[in-house]
């Protein structure tokens, strides 16, 4: 049976906190794993959300601050410790490959598994297969930051009434699926369009077009929310979003389900965030994201 959930490993922005680890997102998708920006304890904390480095196929770093990638040298030890089978592909800003390299062999260790570095240098797509195609989108942060997208290809939802208008039943329902016609009946004419399912994940940014363009029509839309709106003074000088920019971006790019996280240490009142995001106009599903959270990803319109 396919999942497609986020499992939420850590929520913090710049530092820890007694109840948020440093960032790390596991997106599970059907039989893929995509780790993006594993903080310092992303190891830890998949342990304790069941997580197994068995799980990972690719890992996205949005940028080469700590508090995104300090994970990363216990998360490659780890996955070769436990002799991972498949091979593991790295995403990150190329600019900050010689952060990779000195956090990839920060200490000595037997390397078992290929891992394969992919680095991101320009907008476009990274990867493409049958079960999604995965993009990057540049931001706006003090050090070079890409935000990262999945989408899934549109296929076709078979229509009942139309396949027993035309009397085909039974193996000539996969024979049209497979062929696009059976005689002078066209795929078309017993199916519609089903939308491919969209994930984005945005991090430390300043409003920008690739905020929006990651963001456009996204069923679920991971995204930071460090300050509240009092503060965007802060966020515009230090590179990040408020609650309310947030809401806004998901209001106008049409999102299903809102995911905040990236919380600043100096708030103690997690609900300020969801009540500024729904002030901007926002009013699909929403989250505030904490530890350990697994969020299903909507279904299909």
């Amino acid at each position: 049976m396919s999942v497609r959930e986020l499992v939420i490993l850590g929520t913090a922005s710049q530092v820890p906190t007694r109840h948020r680890n440093h960032n790390g997102y596991l997106l599970r998708w059907d039989g893929e794993g995509l780790l993006f920006d594993p903080g310092e304890g992303t190891q830890r904390q998949m342990l304790r959300a069941g997580v197994a480095a068995h799980d990972l196929h690719r890992i996205c770093v949005t940028h080469f601050h700590g508090d995104h990638s300090l994970g990363l040298a216990g998360v490659i030890q780890r996955i070769n410790l436990d002799r991972v089978p498949h091979e593991i592909t790295a995403h990150y800003p190329r600019s900050g490959r010689h952060f990779f390299e000195r956090l990839r062999y920060a200490t000595a260790y037997r390397e078992s598994v290929q891992l394969t570095e992919a680095p991101v240098a320009a907008d476009g797509v990274l990867a493409a297969s049958k079960a999604y195609t995965l993009e990057a989108r540049k931001l706006a942060h003090p050090v070079e930051s890409y935000g990262y997208r999945l989408v899934e290809p549109d296929g076709r939802r078979m229509l009942p009434e139309r396949l027993a208008s035309y009397g085909i039943k039974g193996p000539d329902v996969g024979r049209i699926q497979r062929e696009g016609a059976l005689g002078d009946v066209t795929l078309e004419d017993v199916s519609v369009v089903r939308r491919g399912q969209r994930f984005a994940f945005v991090m430390d940014t300043r409003l920008c077009d690739g905020v929006y363009a990651l963001a456009e029509g996204a069923d679920m839309l991971v995204i930071e929310s460090t300050f509240l709106d009092a503060d965007v003074e802060l966020a515009v000088e230090h590179g990040h979003l408020t609650a309310g920019q947030a809401g806004g971006v998901a209001r106008d790019a049409g999102v299903r389900h809102l995911v905040l996280t990236h919380f600043s240490q100096r708030y103690d009142d997690p609900d300020e965030f969801e009540r500024q995001a729904r002030a901007a106009g926002f009013e699909g599903e929403l989250t505030v994201a904490h530890d350990l959270l697994r969020v299903p990803l909507p279904k299909r319109r």
